[in-house]
């Protein structure tokens, strides 16, 4: 396998956002005023909120242990066209591994394709790493293209609509393309992998909260960018929700950045009482927790992530706690899809992956199941049968 550019991991401001549709947003501002920006009545969609409020409730079809093949509400399509046999190459376009998240699911994508190798339906996989450049990966997409070696292209995209006419070339050499992740602007890809979507997440911690606080109870939402439309829609679904309910809400863009994080908090505490905590991505959530350990105050009810220093803290603490999930065991999907194209099967035309949050009664299962593995790591990474179980996760070498 080639790697064109090795990512360096970054901390930070880019912590989670890798897992969402267009990183390529401004900073946000460091001084950290209560956001205006976003919120629901530029992101809030009611369709979409209420097909992901539907899709939640759905019991997903394919494999009962297998959930990086299942999918919701599906349309299934004919792929009998690429039907071949043989090793086929596999090219990668990918938007960066430049935080935990992608880096966890690169891992687990490289021990898949190591199985598919071995079964003699994948020959290589080259792989250019954008950096979380639109204009990179613009030209690594080209480049494949020029290329003519690739049987199958995987495209995560940087961003959306800038990306869009690059993946519609690829379409245009009558290979398969298949975008996961994120989106494109583009129904010419075979599939489209994702898991529900922005609004699942924002429906399934506020429902926890609104369930868990008092109407007039204080919820701080942490939230690391503004602009990217996954994290806007979180946070979209559940400031409608909370407003619904009679909760007041006040939410800060905190860059991911711990000492930011309990400089909110404390400053929010010393207002009155805070309830609860709302994040649209675990990282920063042990910070958050500890702000309410210096103050001497009870801890709120949260929602964090799978992310394992949250699970760990919740564990830890005691708290009234929820880990929502975008789930990372999407990145093997694209391979396994690949496979059943050029077997000609039939596969969803948008794949819509489970994603089912860790409640407490289930913590302590995902806390032995991953133990061992480093904070950095992602409770249902979906990996457990793959080879190199669990060492090659647990060093965390990134391929």
């Amino acid at each position: 396998m080639k790697i064109a550019t090795t990512a360096v991991a970054l901390v930070g401001l880019f912590a989670l956002a890798g897992c969402t549709t267009d990183p390529n947003v401004a900073p946000p501002d460091s001084s950290a005023e209560p956001s205006d920006e976003g919120g629901a009545n530029e992101w809030f969609d009611q369709a979409l909120f209420d097909t992901q409020m539907a899709q939640r409730e759905v019991v997903p079809e394919g494999p009962e242990d297998e959930p990086y093949l299942q999918y919701i509400d599906a349309e299934m399509i004919d792929t009998s066209e690429y039907a071949s046999t043989g090793p086929k190459k596999a090219c990668f376009a990918n938007a960066s591994i430049s935080n935990p998240w992608r880096q966890t699911g690169w891992i687990t994508m490289n021990q898949q394709l190591e199985v598919l190798q071995e079964q003699g339906v994948i020959s290589e996989m080259e792989t250019r790493d954008a950096q979380d450049s639109d204009d990179t990966q613009i030209a690594d997409i080209d480049y494949f293209i020029s290329e003519g070696g690739c049987d199958v292209f995987l495209i995560s995209p940087n961003s959306t609509a800038a990306m869009t006419p690059a993946v519609e070339r690829a379409c245009d050499t009558g290979k398969p393309v298949i975008v996961f992740d994120r989106g494109v602007e583009t129904d010419c890809p075979v599939t489209f992998i994702h898991p529900i979507g922005g609004f699942a997440w924002g429906i399934d911690t506020a429902q926890f909260l609104i369930d868990n606080l008092e109407e007039g109870d204080k919820v701080v939402g942490l939230r690391i960018l503004p602009g990217v439309d996954v994290l806007e829609q979180r946070w979209a679904a559940a400031e409608y929700m909370f407003e619904e309910a009679g909760i007041e809400a006040v939410d800060y863009f905190t860059g991911a950045d711990p000492a930011e994080i309990k400089s909110i908090i404390s400053d929010e505490l010393a207002k009155g009482d805070v309830a609860g905590i709302w994040m649209d991505a675990g990282d920063g959530a042990v910070a958050a927790i500890e702000a309410f350990e210096d103050a001497g105050v009870d801890y709120p009810v949260m929602t964090g992530e799978d992310e394992m220093s949250f699970l760990r803290k919740w564990k830890e603490t005691g708290l009234t706690g929820l880990a929502p999930v975008y789930s990372n065991f999407q990145w093997r999907t694209p391979l396994l899809a690949a496979q059943k194209i050029f077997a000609g099967e039939e596969i969803p035309k948008e794949w819509v992956l489970p994603q089912v949050p860790i409640e407490a009664g289930e913590l302590d299962e995902w806390l032995e199941a991953n133990d061992g593995m480093p904070d950095g790591h992602y409770a249902k990474f979906g990996g457990e049968n793959l080879p190199g179980y669990p060492e090659v996760w647990q060093k965390r070498q990134i391929p």
